[in-house]
């Protein structure tokens, strides 16, 4: 018997070997279109904005020659990079604020709801199956002072929603959160339904009010969702284009023009040079790879906190 159990022993572990390089095999193939989606749209695309950076780079001559480190010099001195900088963060700061609270109380309207919770989950969410380029459009069309539904009330009234930088802002935030505020209702809901049950029996029993249970107990226990909710809205904000592009090209005055929209212009209206939008887009992309890292070390000291 011993002898029988040894023969089998290296042609076990053989055949294993063989299904171990199989399953290797099948999920390499699996992973295989999400590579070659990475490479051809992320990693080459950066790889260019780096030569781009590095080079004197006309819009309209290809590449001309290294020309490093002078184009970023020339990027930092434009004069909207300072405005947009100031702008985009002001922007991100109002966007994640309202977005965050206003989902997070959509969330708990929904699950305190027990009758209409299928609706209100529906009606809230339907926004943000829109794109965000054709919500851009529809409310360029609802804010127009001339073909707008309320284009005679804030005729009557001497108001435009696009007309003064404070306008233009709010009613871009407007959208944003029209646009949003469903899909951050759901990523919440999702985690104040994996708090238990009896967490909330126990603060009962203990006759805690609504107020000290969501305190002490749902925002502790929704700090994870809090964290990757709040990394995602300040990364799309700060990367902010669609919106702004569409409803007020920067305007008035200049007023609204994002970090982002400013490499576009850089790029393909003005100065036409390559070179300086790839400096900018390096800027950003550092500058998010430090403001993300800031967020998830804060956040994950609150979390094991």
């Amino acid at each position: 018997m011993s002898t029988t159990l040894a023969r089998r022993g290296p042609t076990d572990s053989v055949g294993a070997r063989k299904r171990r390089a199989v399953h290797a095999r099948t999920g390499w193939l699996f992973a295989l279109p999400t590579a070659v989606f990475v490479i051809l749209l992320f990693l080459v695309p950066l790889g260019l904005v780096f030569q781009m950076a590095a080079s004197d780079w006309p819009l309209l001559g290809g590449n001309q020659g290294v020309n490093f480190p002078e184009n970023f010099p020339k990027a930092i001195d434009n004069r909207f990079f300072l405005d947009s900088v100031v702008f985009t963060l002001k922007y991100t700061a109002i966007a994640t604020v309202l977005l965050i609270g206003l989902g997070l109380g959509l969330a708990l309207l929904v699950q305190e709801s027990s009758r209409w919770k299928g609706f209100l989950r529906t009606a809230f969410l339907i926004p943000s199956a829109l794109g965000l380029a054709s919500a851009s459009l529809l409310f360029y069309v609802l804010y127009s002072p001339i073909a707008g539904p309320f284009a005679d009330l804030t005729k009557a009234m001497g108001f435009t929603f696009l007309g003064t930088p404070d306008a233009a802002l709010w009613s871009t935030v407007f959208l944003i959160v029209w646009r949003f505020a469903g899909f951050y209702m759901l990523l919440m809901l999702v985690g104040l339904q994996g708090i238990p049950e009896e967490v909330y029996e126990a603060a009962r029993i203990d006759g805690a009010s609504r107020w000290q249970t969501f305190r002490d107990i749902t925002v502790p226990l929704l700090k994870p969702t809090l964290a990757l909710t709040t990394v995602m809205c300040v990364t799309g904000s700060l990367l902010a284009f669609e919106q702004f592009y569409i409803l007020t090209k920067g305007g008035p005055d200049n007023s609204t023009i994002t970090i982002v929209q400013l490499i576009y212009n850089v790029a393909f209206q003005g100065p036409n040079n390559l070179g300086v939008a790839g400096a900018l887009s390096v800027i950003v992309l550092a500058a998010l790879i430090v403001i993300n890292i800031v967020q998830i070390r804060a956040f994950s000291k609150k979390v094991e906190d």
